[in-house]
């Protein structure tokens, strides 16, 4: 499964050995990997280089090293919060341009209210509607509860990605939208007309939905995510 190392990129290569090894599944989830000694050996490197390569796969979420007689490292199933912090780390520090932002954000958020109105059922409708209400109810007080509105726009736009059923779109989407917030307090004008623009394009896409409306439903996200994009412009 390994072998000696590069000298010339010896930290760097057992990383991605074991990480390798690890991904490919030759390590499952409750393997135990060969002891210090004997990977030392087989990799062909100091203890300390393996230790600290040990560290940043831990800290990777990829093994946990346990201690004791009976420890040593560990490997873990992979939490999906360490799968997405680069992301969340990225768009916190605002390194990532609006416009790239909202064109990622444009793709996915149509195919996501898409899939959504291909795979509604009742009881979805039902939740979608009801967060709209919570919407309605901040609206209606105007710009004193647009925070609260805000968040409840975020819990449409996800409760549209769990029912599309994509894991993989339902993560990238909760990390964007858990961390966008630090553009719209900076770019976003809290004025009543957005909130009641915002409100009516929600209404319209879950209107879509329940009516099974895949390709308005897709078009409206779009619009949606595109326009809100030129108000922070």
């Amino acid at each position: 499964m390994f072998q000696q190392v590069k000298q010339s990129r010896v930290f760097q290569d057992v990383i991605d050995q074991i990480q390798e090894a690890i991904l490919q599944g030759k390590l499952k989830v409750g393997d135990r990997l060969p002891a210090e000694r004997e990977l030392k050996e087989i990799l062909g490197t100091s203890r300390g280089t393996l230790r600290e390569a040990l560290r940043v796969l831990e800290q990777k979420g990829l093994i946990t090293i346990k201690t004791g007689v009976a420890g040593g490292p560990i490997v873990s199933s992979v939490p999906p919060q360490k799968v997405s912090e680069s992301l969340a780390l990225l768009i916190r520090s605002q390194k990532v341009p609006m416009r790239h932002l909202s064109e990622f954000r444009e793709g996915v958020e149509g195919i996501v209210s898409g899939l959504a109105a291909e795979r509604a059922t009742s009881e979805d409708i039902v939740h979608l509607n009801a967060l709209l209400s919570e919407a309605g109810e901040c609206l209606e007080q105007g710009v004193s509860r647009w925070d609260e509105f805000i968040g409840a726009d975020n819990k449409i736009h996800m409760y549209l990605a769990h029912i599309a059923g994509n894991p993989v779109y339902e993560l990238v989407l909760d990390t964007v939208h858990e961390n966008i917030n630090r553009y719209y307090d900076r770019l976003l004008p809290r004025r009543d007309e957005i909130m009641e623009e915002n409100y009516r394009d929600l209404c319209e896409i879950v209107e879509a939905v329940e009516l099974g409306q895949a390709d308005r439903a897709r078009s409206i996200a779009q619009d949606h995510v595109r326009r809100f994009n030129l108000f922070m412009e």
